[in-house]
This record gives C-alpha cells, structure tokens and sequence, in this order.
C-alpha cells in the first residue's frame, strides 16, 4: 500500500491507496493560517507537523504496517527557513502573502530574456519575491538559515533528514529556469539571492530518502520507509485525475481555484495572464489561470457571518439567481488571473435594506464562480484545447454550489470520485518510485473515470448580464482603494 500526503493551506490531507489503485482510507487534520499585518500570510510548520500524526494515522488504520512507500504533495509558492534539522526559524510565509510588491519591482528590472526564461507572470507570494523580502526585511533569518524550502518539502525534510524539491513546485517559485529545468542561477545572480540554500532537484518518483525512525513513531508506520519527490499539489490532482496530455482542462477549488490544462511541449503565456509549469512527469508541462480567493473567501465569509456550510448553502440556495442585484468581489488577497494585482480588495456592492444573510452569501458564492469564469476565459484565450471540464478538490462537492458553477461558466462539468485528490495522486508517486507501476503515465491511466454532474440550466441567462457588470466593476475598486 502507498501513503500520499497533501500538505494544504488549512489542513493536511493524507490518503492511502492499495496496489490496485483503491483507496483504503482517508484522514485530515486542521490547522490555522495567520495574518500577523494586513495583507500577511503565514503558518507554523510545527502545526503542519502535529496534523500529519493523527491525519496519517486516521487514514491507515489498521494498515500502518502495510504501508510500503510514501509520496507528498503541498501548497505552492510558500517559503520556509529552516536550520540543516529541519528546525524553522520563523512562520512559513504562504501564497496568499502580498507584502512583496514592492520586491516584484527589482523582476521587473531583469533583462526581458531573464523574465522569458521565468515562464511565468510575476505575483506576490511566490518563493522568490519572498526570499528577497526576508533578504531586505529579515537578515539573521535569511543569512543564517540552512533551506529555504517549499512547504511539502521541509516536511520532507523532517520525515527523511535530507532536503530536496521536484520540478512541478521548483517550477513555480520565480528562481526557475523553464527553458533549462533548473534553478535560475543568472536571475539569482542578478537579485543577489543565495543558490545554495535552495534544495536540490530531483523527479517526482525518485526516492529521496527513507523514513527516519521518530517520524514513523510519530505517522504509525514502519521506519526505513523510501519517500519520494512528490509534486505540487495542482499538479499531483492532475495526475490523479488522468490529466498528463493535452484535451480534458481541471478545475480544483480549494483555498484558491486553479484551471489547469495539460500540455506535451513547452507554452509560455505571451498576455502573461497564465501560468506555465512542469507537470509530475517528465516532459510534461501544464498551464494554470490561478485564482486567488476562492475557498478561502468564501471561509471568510461564512465565518464572519456566523454561518455553518450547511446554513450557508441552504440560506444562499433560497435566494434567487443574482441575488437581487447583489456583487461581491472576493479579492481579499488580492488577485492572480486575470490581473496579477495585489492591491484591489473585497466588497459586497449594492446592498439595500431588503437583502439578508442569504443575499451576502450567495452573492459571494456567485462572486467566485464568476472570478473563476474570468480564469477558464483567460486560459482558452491561449488557444488551449479544452475538450471537457472536470471538477476536483474538496470545494466542489455540493450539487447545488456545482450547478452554480455550470450556469454561470456555461459549461457541462464532470467531478473526480474524491476530496483528497492531491494526496491520491502523492500515493500514486509513491508507488511508481516503489516499482509498482512502470510510470506516472501508466497511473494517470488508473484514474477514475469522470462523472457528469452538471450541465447549464435555466439560471444561465440570469447570470450572462451580472457577470459582465462584475467583470467592469475590478477597475474602479482596485483605483479607489490603490
């Protein structure tokens, strides 16, 4: 059996998985994000740490000693500083993090071919604009600091005692070359940033190490474990959801939506609207509109209006299609596809006397459908062929929130089976670096065939109006708030 491990922005999702490709069990645990200023982002990995125990221990059960290798996936962009132990020397500083502006200032400086060579659109949050903050901002921390490493991989660290990365997260860090498949050393060179804390990289089947014996007292399973790279948790769904070459296109809800359409050759994003990154397999690659506030806006909402999911769902679903006039802009980090801005904020706009908790939640559930519309319209615009549209992540399972979504992107949707999908595709990793199959092609072929559960329906044509007045409503909030 193989343990696959996601490393999310609110909890740990682990998943194992047997060698025929069922799933044996499932467990999570929680923990907080902290803002310590405005527009921070950040997390204690030892909470990270604490959730894996009882979330691996809830998913094994009575297999723990059965379990024959382990894979990892995790949020992206995120930076931690640890000492060579894995010992952090501060918070990890998260993706939705938007103190860095003005560090995208010195990017913005580099020679055009150097930003080429990025593939990518500049953002907040991302590895290396944060790394030049913590340089500026806190320089015993980043001076005396051992790894500066992605969020899954310092939990490596701490499970084999040997660093390392992968390309689908070294990919998405901005200190990335895509056109050499290795680190950046002359964009390093010229933001004066150091190489030799960055980890080594290594594939995603590789086994980097072998569990050490504190870790798997701590996980309930056998020491001495192989641990391979693992992925990136946008990439790790798409392999588990059989997303290796181009047609199907993914869209995952969780904290943030990303749309995610596989790609066989290299394609970089000349609007620099869209993401370009390695995929979990060699000479893969996949583009990515990414959209910043989706679960994550909505928790807030919900839990600032003291709702459970189940009243904000029943109280949103009694109101009407557009919710009588009611918008609500979820930018409450800012924003990635389509405008690559940190500085607009969240609003409900157009409220009047007669709307009530049920208006405020369903305009939030519809301001995130029409967010991630604006991300699916950006990625076709790249002439990506999207033959269907399938539904992951553990925010997209209500039926009436999925035919939302449908009405309002206008499209059929079909899901995948589960709500760990990037910790099934960590186990998937791992037992193709164990040699239980061939290769990751071989297991994006084991993948669950997609279910329709939603198709446009009557509530279509209430949203075409609101969703263009939503779309004109960004430029005048992000100037009056800039």
């Amino acid at each position: 059996m193989f343990l696959g491990i996601d490393l999310g922005t609110s909890a740990l999702k682990a998943l194992v998985l047997d060698v025929d490709g069922a799933i044996v069990g499932t467990g999570s645990a929680a923990y907080p994000m902290t803002t310590p200023q405005p527009g921070w982002a950040e997390s204690d990995p030892e909470d990270w740490w604490k959730a894996a125990g009882p979330a691996v221990r809830e998913a094994a059960g009575a297999h723990g000693a059965d379990i024959a290798a382990i894979g990892l996936s995790g949020q992206m962009h995120g930076v931690v500083l640890s000492d060579d132990a894995g010992q952090p020397l501060r918070p990890a500083i998260l993706w939705p993090d938007g103190r860095t502006h003005r560090q995208l200032e010195a990017y913005g400086e580099l020679d055009a071919d150097l930003r080429r060579r990025l593939g990518n659109p500049l953002a907040t949050g991302m590895a290396g604009p944060t790394l030049l903050w913590l340089r500026d901002n806190e320089r015993a921390n980043y001076r005396h600091a051992h790894w500066a490493l992605q969020p899954k991989d310092w939990l490596r660290l701490r499970l084999i005692g040997e660093a390392a990365t992968e390309p689908s997260d070294a990919s998405a860090t901005l200190l990335y070359d895509m056109t050499t498949d290795y680190w950046a050393k002359e964009i390093l060179d010229a933001l004066d940033l150091r190489l030799d804390f960055l980890a080594p990289i290594r594939e995603s089947v590789e086994i980097c190490g072998v569990l050490n014996a504190v870790a798997a007292e701590h996980l309930g399973v056998r020491p001495n474990l192989p641990v391979v790279g693992g992925a990136a948790d946008t990439a790790a769904a798409a392999l588990a959801g059989g997303l290796l070459d181009p047609g199907p296109v993914q869209l995952t809800i969780g904290s943030g939506a990303q749309v995610v359409a596989p790609r066989d050759r290299l394609a970089i994003d000349p609007t620099a609207r869209t993401h370009c990154y390695r995929a979990a397999a060699p000479d893969h690659w996949y583009t990515m509109a990414a959209i910043q506030n989706a679960g994550i806006a909505l928790d807030w909402v919900r839990t600032t209006l003291g709702a459970t999911w189940e009243e904000m769902y029943a109280e949103a679903f009694a109101v009407e299609p557009a919710a009588e006039g009611l918008f609500f802009l979820p930018y409450l980090t800012g924003e990635r596809t389509p405008y690559f801005d940190p500085t607009p904020r969240g609003a409900w706009i157009g409220l009047r006397l007669g709307h009530t908790r049920g208006h405020l939640l369903r305009a939030a559930l519809e301001g995130v459908a029409f967010a991630i519309r604006q991300g699916l319209e950006a990625l076709a615009a790249t002439g990506v062929p999207m033959t269907e549209l399938r539904l992951a992540g553990g925010g997209s399972f209500d039926r009436r929130w999925r035919q939302l979504l449908a009405d309002v992107i206008e499209q059929p949707l079909l899901a995948t089976p589960t709500t760990a999908v990037s910790a099934l595709g960590a186990a998937l990793l791992a037992g193709v670096g164990f040699g239980a199959w061939p290769d990751a092609q071989r297991v994006a072929a084991l993948a669950a065939s997609p279910q329709l559960v939603a198709t446009p329906g009557p509530a279509t044509d209430a949203y075409r109006e609101p969703y263009l007045r939503y779309r004109q409503l960004y430029l005048p909030i992000a100037a009056a708030l800039a």
